[in-house]
């Protein structure tokens, strides 16, 4: 609970923020990353599997702060693991745009 606020906290300054520049290498192995492990569970073309699918239709209306926190916290008693052990916040927040905007297969 106390990771938790702390880390929406941390949210709410990063988006208060400017956000650190994501490199164009960077911004390849994120996409890569979302492809194939992100996709290992929610489809390789991110139309759902284990997981469920990570379209612009679904991510509607979802907060990207909530998003950033599922990417990095993941989901208790699911499969959806955490990746702040190899993830930024400024990365889980492209990541969380990036799902919202359609990432292309």
């Amino acid at each position: 609970m106390v990771k938790t606020l702390l880390l929406t906290a941390s949210l709410v300054f990063v988006s208060a923020t400017a956000l650190a520049e994501i490199s164009p290498s960077r911004q390849t192995e994120l996409t890569h990353l979302l492809k194939h492990d992100c996709g290992s569970c929610h489809g390789m073309t991110l139309k759902g599997g284990l997981g469920p699918a990570l379209l612009p239709e679904q991510m509607d209306g979802k907060d990207t702060n909530y998003l950033v926190t599922t990417i990095l916290e993941g989901h208790a008693n699911t499969a959806m693991p955490g990746w702040k052990t190899m993830l930024s916040v400024d990365e889980a927040l492209w990541i969380a745009k990036r799902l919202k905007q359609g990432v292309q297969p």
